[in-house]
């Protein structure tokens, strides 16, 4: 069987569908990068805004119309897939709809039979990082966010099996990035055990030290003090980067939105206390754009917070309701329009951090990971999250050493 995989949404999906391709290989069949030439797809998919499902159903009706053959069974996968009321399972051509990530249930709907599923990925695709998901789900319930009615409540892997699959990751990665769905939680739901991401991360930076980990998104409050003892004493094998959604810099809009366990205040705080400690710090956040009841003045606080803190990215979401969430019986809705230009002042402003930043860093040294190849060049990850370009014939093949911010 030849098997063709498309993903959609965030890291904790791409780690999904890996353990799910890998489970495909373990029964024999093979990945074509090509629809054309597969007998199945398997589309992961993302329901954290109406655009990501809209792009998922015209997806797969192309690929219900793949020119030169016949129709190619599609079997959806994943968070929308989730919360599936019927209209995935009748696009044309879907075989199966599998709510979340079983890697089991997606190769029996595939048709396929096999040994029990490998629940430990050993290699993450063709790249020089991979991912490592250290739990699933979120006990929080932000009144805008669908992700944790479709994944559940917060449940992680052990420490124990942690380190088994980083171990088994490093041998053909240079750098594992530390992925979930609200990873500061980790451990919290094992009562009694006693195990937090800071414990966690110290045994994987023992246990594998020759690779560099990588937090993933993590709220700047949890980052707590053994964590960021790591981050400023360890760069090399936790990097001094973090994405710490902030999603408003608004106190009012943080309530309405059910972001309780911090305020604009304390965001701010931890993250100028972490900057004064680290002399290399990539940050990044989510912002989101005309949540209901936002004013203009709130849009201002959230502007000038961004202004006054480091950011050297941010990604910026236009409010989207999603379906059976509470932030659609908010009132005061904002219109449209002004949506689209508080979204655009945020990505201006996002941007002009970037350069700045990166200018700041230009001509200096920095700890690489090579992440792909394009147009005769090698891109290369600092641990400051930032992409430096080097000519394919200037690369000895190393998957990390040292470069120049240009």
């Amino acid at each position: 069987m030849n098997v063709f995989f498309h993903t959609f949404g965030c890291r904790a999906n791409q780690y999904d569908t890996e353990l799910v391709r890998q489970a495909f290989a373990d029964r024999g069949a093979a990945v074509v990068g090509d629809p054309a030439a597969a007998d199945v797809a398997v589309v992961n998919s993302c329901t954290v805004t109406q655009e990501s499902e809209a792009k998922l159903r015209r997806f797969v009706r192309r690929l219900a119309r793949r020119p030169g053959g016949r129709p190619l069974e599609t079997v959806v996968m994943g968070c929308a897939a989730a919360r599936d009321d019927g209209s995935l399972r009748a696009l044309p051509s879907v075989r199966a709809v599998v709510a979340g990530a079983d890697p089991a249930a997606v190769v029996s709907a595939a048709g396929l039979a096999g040994p029990r599923v490998d629940t430990v990925l050993r290699r993450f695709g063709a790249n020089a990082r991979g991912w490592l998901k250290i739990q699933d789900g979120c006990d929080e319930h932000c009144t805008f966010c669908a992700t944790t009615l479709a994944r559940g409540a917060n449940r992680s892997r052990s420490i124990a099996e942690l380190v088994t699959e980083a171990r088994a990751l490093a041998q053909h990665h240079a750098e594992l990035v530390i992925t979930g769905v609200h990873i500061g939680t980790y451990g919290q739901d094992k009562d009694g055990e006693g195990f937090l991401l800071g414990e966690l991360l110290e045994a994987l930076v023992t246990a594998v030290p020759q690779v560099r980990f990588r937090l993933s998104s993590i709220e700047a409050t949890e980052v707590d003090d053994r964590i960021a003892r790591l981050l400023i004493e360890e760069p090399r094998r936790l990097a001094p980067h973090l994405h710490a959604p902030l999603q408003s810099g608004s106190n009012r809009v943080l309530r309405r939105m059910g972001r309780h366990w911090y305020t604009a205040e304390s965001y701010r705080a931890r993250l100028e206390w972490l900057a004064e400690r680290l002399p290399v710090f990539g940050l990044g956040a989510d912002v989101i754009a005309g949540f209901p009841g936002e004013t203009d003045a709130d849009h201002q606080a959230t502007l000038d917070l961004i202004r006054a803190l480091p950011f050297t990215s941010l990604h910026v979401f236009p409010y989207s309701p999603r379906p059976d969430t509470a932030a659609t019986r908010l009132r005061a809705a904002v219109a449209p329009g002004a949506i689209r230009v508080r979204a655009a002042e945020l990505r201006t402003l996002g941007e002009e951090k970037a350069l700045t930043y990166r200018g700041r860093r230009a001509g200096a040294m920095a700890d690489g990971v090579a992440s792909g190849r394009m147009a005769g060049r090698v891109e290369v990850l600092t641990e400051d999250y930032l992409s430096v370009y080097v000519p394919v014939e200037a690369w000895d093949g190393s998957p990390r050493f040292p470069v120049k911010v240009a």
